[in-house]
């Protein structure tokens, strides 16, 4: 089975940070630090979606659910 947290850490540190080496703590706030804004919190719905095969609500994109890894990959677990 993937690794969910590896997967989505990769792609932040990717595509939103720009910064490959970057790894994130589970608890870092990605929302409320500004990490991710409202454009990239879509993109990452998107990838989200398409790389676990999971739907998301769009009421859910936000800082209580979508703040965190460990939010991001319970939510996607969840979903399977």
């Amino acid at each position: 089975m993937e690794d969910i947290s590896s997967a989505l850490n990769q792609y932040i540190a990717t595509e939103i940070a720009r910064q490959p080496q970057r790894v994130l703590a589970p608890e870092e706030p990605l929302i409320t630090s500004g990490l991710i804004d409202s454009f990239h919190l879509v993109d990452l719905a998107l990838f989200v979606e398409d790389r676990f095969g999971v739907h998301l609500d769009d009421a859910e994109l936000n800082s209580q659910t979508f703040d965190t890894l460990a939010q991001l990959v319970a939510l996607v677990e969840s979903r399977r």
